[in-house]
Order: structure tokens, then C-alpha cells, then sequence
């Protein structure tokens, strides 16, 4: 990936900046942003590639931070496809403050945090490497943050999971428990 801005500050603190273009590859129209955004319409029609130039970010089909979530870190995305888009549709976007280091969950089989538990402190691309089970329906965010994918490999609908309890994973915003693998969100 080519660097073309630097994310040193004349201060020397690290800059976060996502820009969003209307067309693949970086082309036509776009929009810088270096904050949360609730409401991204009116400064682009449609998102069908992203640069992030630092920061995490989470980005989200719908106005006020609603809709299919999807978490970027730094890197060229040159088609809505390379995020696991579903479509070109952007309209809101979060920046994640100071990732933690450390991170440790607990998923359970059951909701209400019943039946069989597992603790995991590292990612994992296929979930039922070490879970059996094909679905999680209760998750303990214990450390730091988590992405769970729908599929194996990252692939899919993303949920970002921050510390805290979740009792049934429509708390996560699933609309039902298959997880096919999971990633913690950390400083790089």
C-alpha cells in the first residue's frame, strides 16, 4: 500500500483520517473525515472504495450509526466488495478510540451465558476449530473489542462487540447466533 500522506501531525500525534469515493478504485467525487460522522449523505451519493490513512473505523449502511456495520483499519478498500459491502449504500461512520491491547471474551452455547463456554484472548478464522458448536448465543466481552463474522475467514456480516455482557446476539444486532469467526480489535 502506498503512503501518500504522512500520520504524523506537525505535533507528532498520529492523525486518523477515512475518505470515502463515490467510484472504485479512489476515483471520483469523495470526502475526507477525521471524526464521527452520523449522517454522511450529504457529502456523497454512493461509497464504492475507502482509504484509511489511520485509525480504526466503523462504517454503517445507515444514517446514526444503524444498519449492517462494517470495521476498517488501515489499507485501501477498492471496491464496497473488499469490505464485505453488500452494496455501495455508507451513511454514517465511527472512528474506534485507543483500541485496547489486550482483549479476552467468553462465548456460551446458550443464551443468558448458560451451557457449554469457551474463553479466547486471540483471533481465530474458523471459529469451529476450536468451538464446536455452529452458532453463539451469548457472548462475555471481557478485555477490548471483538469483531464477529457471520463466516469463516472474516467474511460476512460483521458485529462489533465492545465490553460488556450480551445475552442473546440479537443484543449484538444479529438477527440470528451463527459466528464463523472471530478478531479482536487492537492498536497496531
Amino acid at each position: 500500500i502506498e503512503q501518500k500522506y504522512s500520520l504524523l501531525s506537525h505535533t507528532g500525534e498520529i492523525q486518523v483520517k477515512i475518505f470515502f469515493y463515490e467510484d472504485k478504485n479512489f476515483q471520483g467525487r469523495s470526502f475526507e473525515c477525521s471524526s464521527d460522522c452520523p449522517e454522511l449523505s450529504s457529502h456523497f451519493n454512493r461509497c464504492n472504495s475507502i482509504r484509511v490513512d489511520g485509525g480504526t473505523w466503523v462504517i454503517y449502511e445507515r444514517p446514526q450509526y444503524m444498519g449492517y456495520q462494517y470495521i476498517l483499519f488501515k489499507g485501501e478498500y477498492p471496491i464496497f466488495q473488499s469490505w464485505n459491502g453488500f452494496n455501495d449504500t455508507i451513511r454514517s461512520c465511527r472512528l474506534i478510540r485507543h483500541p485496547p491491547s489486550r482483549c479476552r471474551i467468553r462465548i456460551y452455547e446458550r443464551p443468558d451465558f448458560s451451557g457449554q463456554m469457551m474463553e479466547f484472548s486471540e483471533d481465530l478464522s474458523d471459529l469451529q476449530d476450536r468451538w464446536r458448536q455452529q452458532e453463539v448465543h451469548s457472548a462475555h466481552v471481557q478485555d477490548g473489542l471483538w469483531i464477529f463474522y457471520e463466516n469463516p475467514s472474516y467474511r460476512g456480516r460483521q458485529y462489533l462487540l465492545e465490553k460488556g455482557e450480551y445475552k442473546r446476539h440479537s443484543e449484538w444486532g444479529a438477527l440470528h447466533p451463527a459466528v464463523g469467526s472471530i478478531r479482536r480489535v487492537v492498536d497496531l
